[in-house]
């Protein structure tokens, strides 16, 4: 399962039924999960966790040190978890002390050709970052959220929970729950409907939701006036809760 030309440092920890491909380099402080595939010419550094049934293609880069300039080799970590799939050229770098010093990569997430996470995002589960796709430092990305190809999020943004990047968008703003992006800089389109029909969202729950995207983006109300507006659905429907709680925590303000 050890390919003979894979170089496994002595500090790496490797699970059950591990795979690893010709050129691929694992590092010190590296621990994978049993069922891991590393393809070849794969580089794991560390300190990272690894969870299962992870597959790793060629060329990839995970858990490097990050391209921060203030980042003087402290030992920070990346920790990602189960059955995630890392496509070609993708890199993924360790966090930094100026945040909390680690890098999380949730479960079920797909990083197609060529994406970058960068130092200290949190990446939830089922996330889907199609090819370019890049996101700054310090950025969280919520559950199921789809970012299109070529599309780029600034430092410190957060996207909420089944929202939907536009190809090319570049988004330098917060982005609620169930919200589709396009531009650039990204603006708000429509809600992601058909996402939410295929996660098994009931109508009546996704015209709420409809109805909390007008309050914040068709009615020329301010943020709290579009929060107070929808007190009766956030109380009736969990998901225009996590609407309104997202745009009451948002730090950089919402896009518009």
């Amino acid at each position: 399962m050890i390919h003979s030309t894979a170089i496994i440092e002595p500090g790496a920890k490797l699970g059950n039924n591990v795979s690893v491909g010709p050129y691929s380099y694992i590092g010190n402080d590296v621990v994978i999960g049993d069922n891991c595939i590393i393809e070849s010419h794969v580089v794991v550094k560390g300190p990272s966790t690894i969870g299962s049934g992870n597959h790793i293609f060629q060329f990839a880069s995970v858990g490097e040190a990050c391209q921060d300039k203030k980042y003087n080799n402290e030992p920070t970590t990346l920790i990602m978890g189960d059955n995630n799939v890392i496509r070609e050229c993708a890199t993924i770098h360790r966090g930094t002390i100026q945040d909390q010093g680690v890098t999380k990569i949730g479960s079920n997430n797909l990083f197609m050709a060529y994406t970058h996470v960068a130092h200290d995002a949190v990446i939830g589960d089922n996330v889907i970052f199609a090819n370019n796709a890049s996101v700054a430092g310090h950025v969280h990305v919520g559950d199921w959220v789809i970012l299109g190809g070529n599309s780029g999020v600034h430092q410190f943004c957060k996207i909420g929970a089944h929202a939907f990047i536009g190809m090319y968008s570049g988004v330098n703003k917060d982005v609620p729950p169930f919200v589709t992006t396009i531009g650039m800089p990204a603006g708000p389109a429509a809600i992601n409907k058909e996402g939410m029909k295929r996660r098994g969202f009931e109508s009546d729950e996704i015209m709420a939701v409809r109805r909390a995207y007008k309050a914040f983006y068709r009615k020329s109300l301010g943020a709290e006036e579009a929060i107070e507006s929808l007190s009766e659905d956030a109380a009736k429907y969990p998901a225009v809760k996590l609407m309104v709680d997202f745009v009451k925590k948002s730090e950089r303000g919402i896009v518009r």
